[in-house]
């Protein structure tokens, strides 16, 4: 008897220590997890690669693999907000990750107004993600303080503080929200995975979560999370060579996905034509666009793939301004570990294309 309890007993450790069933949002989150796991195990996706995961519609399978999650990791409400009931309904035992939510990083506010002029670019402070200073213990990850900085550019103005997670209180089963609460709600521009400063910020979290729920492979997803955040930051620093000819060089975007790109970087969008993705720009938008784009000399205009490009073609005709494509999502990029990195090099040479004189 003493031998059956001994052996259930070990059963038990066993099971515990396997390694976590993971749950993505979007692709590129996708990429960071899978970069940490490897060698462990992989992520399983919820939003297919190329769609708008502002609105979407899971898939019998997409929403069993959220079901048998351990682990989900998302970029958090302010992009899915369709995301929280499935949440709720399909994986409530599951950890929840809000990648918006890790202490480090760099959130900024939706900007409002046809060419932005309800956004403050008040560079003097940013909202209590500092720096990414939290991760200075990490000792075998590299001090990247340097990088996190970028002279007065660096911070933006303050925040609230993040959505209250009350029914979120078990720290076990939803990680890092404890001091954050009201940040999503009131404006922030959910696209944060575009500064390769954040992915650096977010491999270390990803990181540290899979080592407190599967120990086993702790020292393997630190050995993993440690190579990411090298990559990112020599990306970081080959950018800002790509991008410093580019700075003065005015362009508009179909709708406002690349904050976190233009305030890395210092470039210069004056306007997006979509208030938000979902809202289309009536007559008077468009034509204070057209006067906007006119008197900003903008160079460049960038659609999307997940958009239809019918109206930046509008407010652009008859101008000399060329057209552009950005993807924020990597639609045509594989999925797998180096997915991120990728769609972010292809998120440059792009910008470079079309704002190049």
């Amino acid at each position: 008897m003493r031998r059956l309890s001994l052996l259930f007993s070990l059963l038990a450790t066993t099971s515990f220590a396997e390694v976590p069933r993971v749950a993505t949002d979007i692709a590129p989150v996708h990429s960071l997890v899978a970069a940490v796991m490897d060698g462990a195990g992989a992520p399983d996706l919820i939003i297919a690669p190329g769609a708008s995961p502002h609105g979407y519609a899971m898939r019998p399978s997409e929403a069993r693999n959220l079901a048998a999650a351990d682990l989900v990791i998302w970029v958090g409400p302010g992009l899915t907000p369709w995301l929280a009931d499935p949440l709720e309904s399909l994986a409530s035992d599951a950890v929840q990750m809000s990648l918006m939510d890790v202490e480090g990083t760099r959130v900024l506010p939706v900007r409002e107004g046809v060419g932005f002029e309800d956004h403050h670019h008040d560079h003097g402070s940013e909202d209590h993600h500092d720096d990414h200073d939290d991760h200075a213990d990490h000792d075998e990850h590299k001090d990247h303080d340097d990088h996190a900085d970028h002279d007065e550019h660096k911070d933006h103005e303050e925040h609230d503080g993040h959505e209250a997670h009350d029914d979120h209180a078990d720290d076990s089963k939803h990680a890092d929200h404890d001091d954050h609460d009201d940040h999503h709600t009131g404006g922030v521009d959910p696209h944060a995975w575009l500064d390769p400063l954040n992915g650096a910020a977010w491999a270390v979290a990803i990181s540290d979560q899979l080592s407190k729920m599967d120990p086993d492979n702790a020292a393997l997803y630190q050995k993993n999370a440690l190579s990411l955040m090298q990559s990112l930051l020599a990306h970081e620093a080959e950018a800002q060579e790509t991008f410093a000819p580019l700075q003065n060089r005015p362009f508009v975007v179909l709708h406002d996905a690349f904050q976190y790109v233009e305030a890395r970087y210092e470039l210069h969008a004056v306007a997006s034509v979509h208030d938000t993705e979902a809202a289309s720009p009536g007559a008077a938008r468009v034509a204070q666009l057209r006067e906007h784009v006119q008197s900003e000399g903008v160079v460049c205009a960038f659609a999307e793939p997940q958009l239809n490009q019918a109206l930046l073609v509008t407010v652009t005709e008859g101008m000399p301004v060329k057209i552009g494509t950005l993807d924020p999502l990597g639609a045509d990029v594989p999925l797998g570990r180096s997915h991120y990195l990728e769609t972010l090099n292809q998120l440059a040479a792009d910008m470079r294309e079309c704002l190049a004189e």
